[in-house]
């Protein structure tokens, strides 16, 4: 039966044959379940595999560990890998999931590895060159993007108030309130008074 985690799982297990150390690491872990939750999609379930590999598991049994992506983990991975490890919520085993989180921060993809024996090193150099080129492209433009509807709410709409602007009108409050608090006592005295 085919389910949606195995593409995931067999592009998974396409990096983890190539990087037997990876496959070590998972070896201890032997038939736990990882849980991948990316709302609104579906949830992906996979099983560790005896060989350190994964295969689709099946829906039913409690994870023993639930990697959750946040919305904001697709604009926190365009920011770092910083950014992006504080937009994943994970919950259960801490060892497997420190594993999890080890491979994720060491393992890499060789696309032009791949490339290579599909169309020779040459074309897959240049392949892989134009996608890196387009990807920090697409980052860039998505930065701009960004920053341009910030710097819109804030100068041309004032939907969002600059740090400085807000400390002003904050400490203004505040002068305010401690005004009004001493009008409020006066009038109290002079009306003890009458």
């Amino acid at each position: 039966m085919v389910t949606f985690e195995s593409p995931f799982a067999a592009a998974l297990n396409g990096l983890l044959q190539s990087e037997p150390w990876a496959r070590e690491r998972l070896l201890p872990f032997a038939s736990e379940i990882v849980e991948l939750r990316a709302p609104p999609l579906p949830a992906l379930r996979f099983s560790i595999t005896a060989d350190g590999g994964l295969v689709a598991a099946p829906g039913s049994g409690q994870a023993s560990l639930v990697i959750a992506l946040r919305r904001e983990t697709l604009a926190a991975a365009v920011k770092g890998e910083d950014q992006l490890l504080r937009a994943i919520d994970v919950a259960g085993n801490a060892k497997l999931a420190a594993e999890v989180m080890f491979l994720a921060r060491h393992l890499r993809w060789d696309a032009e590895e791949e490339a290579a024996k599909l169309v020779g090193d040459a074309a897959a150099h240049r392949l892989v060159a134009l996608a890196r080129g387009a990807a920090a492209w697409h980052a860039d433009v998505a930065r701009r993007i960004a920053g341009s509807f910030v710097e819109y709410a804030v100068e041309e709409k004032a939907l969002l108030v600059k740090r400085g602007a807000l400390e002003e009108i904050a400490a203004a409050h505040a002068h305010l309130r401690d005004g009004l608090e001493r009008l409020e006592k006066r009038v109290e005295r002079l009306a003890e008074g009458h």
